[in-house]
């Protein structure tokens, strides 16, 4: 494995590029962001593009939300420029009290907000098959999030959704992606961690039909044509940095836990769900980086630590199974734990963990897996 020299990152990720000098396309995104970028040109931009997009008689655009940090932020900016948005939440996995007390919040700086509270039974099977499938627990969860917003639009007649910070140009993937200013279809299914399955692959799974599938289904090209729906990355035209977004969103009544998250050294990172930390988790299993290498890297970047203390925060949080989080999904999703560890060994990458002789991974005392010499990060 080789490390972002600038960052902590490592080349692992899947699509992140690096250049002649060691430097990941995250770390020059950002150089691009503090230094190339008009941003008040930008600003200019998105409102000329609310001007054409307000067609709607009451809402100016659907938000998905989560009540975390980052949708908190979104809805305050979108008030703040005079915007009345309609709200959606695709309910979470494994939802906590301090996620309802946020999403509660972010309702309460006076929008409205649907709450989608999907089909249990329909969502279990997705989530068990997608576990089964990619290796990823949260992928239902993440697909409801693009596409139950697009779904809201097109039914409200609402043609412009506002979505968060750019996945690509903060946290790094192809550069023709970079000026992309649009969430829609190409980018769900290209950039949307679909991981080669789609939602059509799980019709007839223990039943499953079409219609069950309503709400994980992207619209039609003749219904977002009929509305003129457009996803934009708010990102795009206002510099982002999740630190002084958490800071607006607790002076409006955000709340953090009192404790850090089971897979990183913060206490504001996904707190809606109990799942997701599983999924940083198999993130590190797959790559060898999880939420605390995320972290890092945006602190890095922004200026917020060195990259010597990022290696430290790294290699201290990063790779311990979230034990809570484990209990919490097993309850949940009904695997035994001989299936769960047998789904989680068969995505563990042997090219980073040791194995014994047997080809069974190696662990320390505490249960977190053994890296290669080669891959740790130094």
């Amino acid at each position: 494995m080789n490390f972002c020299k600038k960052c902590v990152m490592p080349d692992t990720k899947p699509d992140l590029h690096f250049d002649e000098e060691g430097i990941c396309d995250a770390c020059r995104s950002q150089e691009m962001k503090d230094k190339k970028i008009d941003w008040k040109q930008r600003e200019k931009e998105f409102l000329e593009l609310i001007k054409k997009h307000k067609k709607h008689p009451v809402y100016d655009c659907v938000i998905g939300v989560s009540g975390g940090k980052d949708s908190t932020f979104q809805v305050l900016k979108i008030l703040e420029l005079g915007l009345n948005p309609l709200c959606v939440c695709f309910e979470p996995s494994i939802p906590t009290k301090i996620g309802k007390k946020n999403l509660a919040n972010l309702n309460n700086l006076g929008v409205d907000l649907i709450h989608i509270k999907r089909n249990p039974k329909v969502y279990k099977i997705l989530s068990k098959e997608a576990f089964i499938r990619t290796g990823d627990n949260e992928w239902q969860n993440h697909l409801g999030i693009f596409t139950s917003a697009p779904r809201i639009a097109v039914n409200f007649n609402i043609p412009l959704i506002i979505w968060g910070e750019s996945p690509q140009i903060e946290y790094g993937g192809p550069a023709s992606s970079k000026e992309k200013n649009i969430l829609g279809r190409e980018w769900l299914e290209e950039f949307g961690g679909l991981l080669g399955n789609r939602i059509s692959d799980m019709i007839g799974v223990d039943g499953l039909k079409e219609k069950d599938l309503y709400f994980y289904t992207y619209p039609s090209d003749e219904e977002l044509k009929r509305v003129g729906v457009t996803g934009l990355f708010l990102g795009y035209y206002f510099k982002w940095d999740y630190k002084i977004n958490l800071q607006i969103a607790q002076k409006y009544g955000f709340s953090t836990s009192d404790r850090p998250v089971e897979t990183t050294y913060e206490n504001f990172e996904n707190l809606d769900c109990y799942s997701n930390h599983l999924h940083d988790y198999l993130k590190y299993l797959k790559y060898g980086f999880g939420r605390a290498s995320d972290n890092a890297c945006l602190d890095i970047r922004l200026g917020y630590i060195t990259r010597e203390e990022g290696i430290r925060l790294v290699n201290k949080y990063d790779g311990k199974p979230p034990k809570k989080a484990i209990k919490k999904y097993l309850e949940w999703s009904g695997f035994s734990k001989e299936e769960f560890q047998k789904i989680l060994d068969s995505f563990t990458n042997k090219k980073i963990f040791k194995c014994d002789e047997k080809g069974n991974f190696l662990k320390d005392i505490d249960g977190s897996l053994i890296r290669k010499e080669e891959c740790i990060l130094k």
